[in-house]
């Protein structure tokens, strides 16, 4: 009997716990709320800190994991090259969105890193579609994971970023058309607009309110205290919105933020998100940049009125789902796009070592040297950005290996002022090396040049022909990475991390597989 009873016991308590892992394994979280803010960085964030309310960012650190130390594996970074790691956990190399813009080696022409001719866009004239992105997101295992029965939207300000967060397979990206001011998307995503995007474009878009828009600060704090008091106590602003950069403008201030949960908040009720035991997932883009992409130094009232408003938009979304849903049931990942608009520095004026690096006046006199070497000929093709592409087809007609022309303008290049390194496209596919890991993965064979230049720190690089320019900076700009809700413990965790492992800790959570070319480990 006593034998009997044991076996009674042990059974029932082996029942209660396959029970309670058969209730742990149906609680996966029913909506996933992926926020990238683009832009964010530590200094500011913890800066302005008094000036938060209580459940905006004070709430997300203290209730969230918060891995305080992030930066993504790859150099250099960008708006769209970042979102689209994001979203795939692996770097350009594998995902090929090594930036905004590239250049079409058979055209020579810039390439929009969203635009596609087959898919026209709804409410815009942006044809636009993911497929330049040639691996799959967390959006799209999603879906594979739930037989398509998950819903997935994207909403940003901008194009690339709602098309790359959004991925392959999800049912809408939404962004701001920079022409009309009204919410639009591609005919890869819908035949039309849905109901309740039209509208909410028919009265709350930005088109409707624009001409009595003004920008000042959210409140007396906020136009009175300055972080940036080595410039002095600046004067209040006021910004409103006119002429043809209206939206643009717009779209690169501390408002936009608002529009961005408003448009979530509907999304969500709209498409019945997070109603039932499937996983839905909405990725969100803020802004935390610059007005209108200026200097800290032209807009550092704005640029602190803009956390503060993101604070608020932060707090009110998560305060929306959390009694819609309950904490225990969402999921809200939180991280930045890790770079910072570039700030105009006047470094000869101080002292500071400096100059330009002319990439067309280089390139011309890289094309005479390879003259006098081989003959006359146009050995260079083409230059954008920091890359220089070489003419193959000539290269290949007078028998020149590609490896010998890239070492040959790899010596005459490293000789020059202000060249701190010289990369060449064969060195990037078969050298992994510790040094060189962070510029190959932000490379991409398919799409990059044959040389590829680093400026000097301080030193600007300047295209003649367009007058783009950009500043060298190797200034390390830290972000966190946040979880918070569906039962993650509070936390907070000093190790550096890597952006390349927020997809596989996300598909985790949900229990889908990760990215089809991410191999980063979960981060708990």
């Amino acid at each position: 009997m006593t034998n009997k009873y044991l076996y009674i016991t042990l059974l029932s308590v082996l029942g209660f716990n396959f029970e309670a892992q058969g209730q742990e394994m149906r609680n996966a979280p029913r909506l996933v709320v992926n926020i990238t803010i683009d832009q964010l960085r530590n200094d500011f964030l913890e800066a302005f800190m008094p000036l938060y309310g209580d459940y905006g960012f004070k709430h997300l650190m203290a209730e969230g994991m918060v891995f305080k130390n992030a930066s993504f594996p790859f150099a250099p970074i960008d708006r769209a090259s970042a979102i689209a790691a994001i979203s795939s956990g692996v770097t350009p190399y594998y995902n090929k969105i090594v930036g905004e813009k590239w250049l079409d080696r058979k055209t020579l022409r810039p390439v929009y890193c969203v635009d596609d001719s087959k898919y026209a866009g709804i409410n815009t004239s942006d044809a636009t579609s993911p497929v330049n992105l040639c691996t799959s997101t967390l959006g799209d295992e999603l879906k594979v994971g739930t037989g398509g029965r998950s819903i997935i939207y994207a909403i940003a300000p901008y194009r690339d970023a709602a098309v790359l967060s959004a991925g392959h397979a999800a049912d809408g990206a939404l962004w701001l058309d920079d022409k009309t001011g009204n919410w639009c998307s591609s005919k890869y995503f819908f035949s039309m607009i849905p109901a309740w995007v039209q509208g909410y474009n028919g009265v709350l878009a930005p088109q409707h309110k624009i001409k009595d828009v003004k920008w000042e600060p959210v409140n007396e704090f906020v136009g009175n205290f300055s972080y940036f008091m080595q410039t002095g106590m600046q004067e209040p602003f006021k910004h409103v919105f006119k002429g043809d950069r209206r939206f643009c403008e717009y779209k690169a201030s501390g408002l936009i933020n608002e529009d961005i949960t408003d448009l979530a908040i509907q999304c969500v009720g709209s498409c019945g998100m997070g109603n039932d035991r499937v996983t839905d997932m909405i990725c969100l883009t803020y802004y935390a940049g610059n007005y209108d992409h200026r200097s800290v130094t032209d807009c550092q009232m704005e640029l602190q009125d803009t956390y503060v408003r993101l604070d608020r938009e932060l707090s009110r979304l998560i305060k929306h789902f959390e009694e819609k849903l309950g904490r225990e049931n969402i999921l809200v990942v939180l991280t930045s796009t890790g770079y910072s608009d570039e700030d105009s520095a006047d470094y000869e004026r101080y002292r500071i070592p400096t100059g330009t690096f002319y990439l067309s006046r280089t390139s011309n006199l890289l094309n005479m040297y390879f003259g006098a070497l081989w003959g006359q000929g146009k050995y260079v093709e083409a230059y954008f950005h920091n890359q220089i592409f070489l003419n193959h087809q000539l290269l290949e007609a007078k028998k020149i290996s590609l490896a010998e022309a890239t070492n040959r303008a790899q010596e005459f290049l490293a000789m020059m002022s202000g060249v701190r390194n010289v990369y060449t496209s064969l060195q990037l596919i078969t050298d992994n090396n510790e040094h060189l890991r962070a510029v190959r993965n932000g490379f991409n064979a398919e799409l990059y040049g044959d040389i590829i230049i680093e400026t000097a720190p301080g030193w600007k690089l300047l295209n003649e022909d367009t007058q783009e320019s950009s500043m060298s900076r190797a200034t390390f700009i830290p972000f966190p990475i946040i979880f918070y809700g569906a039962n993650t413990k509070a936390e907070l965790i000093a190790t550096p991390v890597t952006t390349n492992h927020i997809a596989p800790t996300i598909a985790r959570a949900i229990r889908i597989r990760a990215p089809n070319a991410c191999s980063a480990a979960p981060l708990f």
